[in-house]
């Protein structure tokens, strides 16, 4: 029976991506009502990506998958690399170099924030933003849910992300007569500081990186239309400003957007839905009391926040689905609370938590310490049907020479890591010295593998790192290693 839950798994992992991968807007309904949708032409059909597994395939043996990859890493620029490669449908070691030593994992610690956040909130949780009516006559307050994907405006980076302006009608359709005059901001939802202090100096005001707020647009992007945009120095305050604008106050008011208190919930209204759209507005012309909400949108479900995370290893995504594990588990929704329910939540997946060290949810700290052997762990529990609420971690891992952080990647015929085109499905990660991989692999034979690889104090540059570490799961693919 693990055989064929496996075999039909890794079908389906092949299926995700016969589809171009990436953000495609109306997937999830985002195209606004009353709008005339936007033809375009249909593109080719594009040939499969991954190769299914085939029935009955043969194990490798450990042996000659010893003899290979030692081969292949032995003298390369990451020869200090640890592995683990674990043969999915029986969950026995094929291939472990120091695979139990922890590493510095860089962006491979996103596979277990996905596990976590997946486990803890399930695959259809939406975050919601919230507005209710502030203390006086004409205020309102923006209360954020920790969504990162929140747009201002149809033009927004996600697909299918809640809009401000959407937002924006239901509160002016809800205050009826009363004319808004001022926004306050409220991003108390999060606690600690807004960087962890374990990052690179150069990490906080980078493109790939933001402050941590629980109310922010476009993942903090200045211009949503760059996925290399600067970020806003206080996100929160920027997106209560676009509000602000989305309402029609003026310039002034605008400019005077400040962080505050939300009044206390009226009737119970502070509850996260889980699923759906937007939330149905008040009445317009009923009585409105400081606290009661005026609207609401939801982001994207879990699934989809998991798969913007993964494919295009977002850092701000990231640190907003640990702070959702944390919220799950009734931890402060800070860098330190999120780190200690994501452990919490591994070991209730039967995860050797005592080797794992946690600082983020990113992967950007330093002070994160993973085994190459739990995270071979992570992915055969999210393959072999024994855990199916972690399944949709695939939807996000790159597939090399295709999708993603690997669309570039597997294509150095020099060292030989083109056999992985195609039947490599895998999380990257890198920070200046430390070079990661991580995922699922289909050998020449059909078998499905999970492998990792990590090498911190690498002292080759990435361009070089990177093709060299790539070719021990292309060593795999080409390999029947019977």
């Amino acid at each position: 029976m693990a055989l064929v839950t496996v075999l039909v798994l890794a079908v389906a992992i092949s299926g995700l991506v016969i589809v171009r991968p990436g953000p495609v807007a109306g997937w999830l309904g985002d195209r606004p009502a009353g709008r005339t949708a936007v033809v375009v032409p249909p593109e080719p059909t594009p040939g499969p990506v991954l190769a299914g597994a085939a029935v009955d395939a043969p194990t490798p043996a450990a042996a000659r998958v010893q003899a290979a990859l030692d081969k292949v890493i032995a003298g390369s620029p990451v020869s200090g690399a640890r592995v683990a490669v674990v043969d999915i449908v029986t969950g026995q070691s094929v291939y472990s170099r120091e695979a139990e030593t922890p590493t510095v994992p860089a962006s491979t610690t996103k596979l277990l924030t996905a596990a976590a956040v997946l486990a803890a909130r399930g695959d259809a949780h939406r975050i919601p933003t919230r507005v209710v009516a502030g203390a006086a006559p004409g205020e309102v307050v923006i209360v954020g849910g920790g969504d990162p994907t929140l747009a201002a405006d149809a033009n927004g980076y996600y697909a299918g992300a809640g809009r401000l302006d959407q937002l924006a009608e239901q509160v002016k359709s809800a205050l009826g007569g009363t004319v808004p005059t001022k926004v306050t901001v409220d991003s108390s939802l999060y606690s600690g500081p807004v960087h962890e202090p374990g990052w690179d100096p150069d990490i906080p005001g980078s493109t790939f990186a933001a402050s941590t707020t629980a109310l922010m647009t476009d993942g903090a992007r200045i211009d949503p239309a760059d996925e290399k945009s600067p970020r806003y120095t206080s996100p929160d305050i920027a997106a209560g400003r676009a509000f602000a604008k989305e309402l029609g106050l003026p310039t002034d008011a605008v400019k005077a957007v400040s962080r505050g208190a939300a009044p206390p919930a009226v009737g119970g209204q502070s509850g996260a839905p889980t699923s759906g759209g937007s939330a149905a507005a008040p009445v317009a012309g009923a009585a409105v009391t400081p606290g009661t909400e005026l609207g609401r949108v939801l982001s994207p479900p879990m699934v989809r926040l998991v798969e913007f995370m993964l494919n295009e290893s977002d850092n701000v995504v990231a640190e907003a689905l640990a702070r959702q594990v944390a919220l799950a588990r009734n931890q402060p929704a800070s860098f330190t609370g999120g780190a200690a329910a994501t452990r919490a939540v591994l070991g209730e997946l039967g995860l050797p938590v005592d080797r794992i060290e946690l600082a983020d949810g990113s992967g950007l700290s330093r002070k994160n310490k993973i085994p190459p052997s739990v995270l071979v762990q992570v992915l055969t529990l999210a393959a072999n049907g024994s855990r199916p609420e972690l399944a949709a971690l695939f939807n996000g891992l790159p597939v090399a020479a295709w999708s993603g952080t690997l669309q570039e990647r597997f294509r150095s015929p020099a060292v030989q890591n083109e056999p992985g085109a195609g039947v490599v499905r895998a999380k990257t990660g890198t920070l200046s010295g430390v070079n990661a991989l991580s995922g699922v692999v289909t050998t020449a034979d059909g078998r499905l593998l999970a492998f990792a690889a990590l090498a911190d104090g690498v002292s080759a540059a990435a361009e070089v790192a990177q093709p060299a570490l790539d070719r021990i799961p292309a060593t795999l693919a080409a390999c029947g290693c019977r």
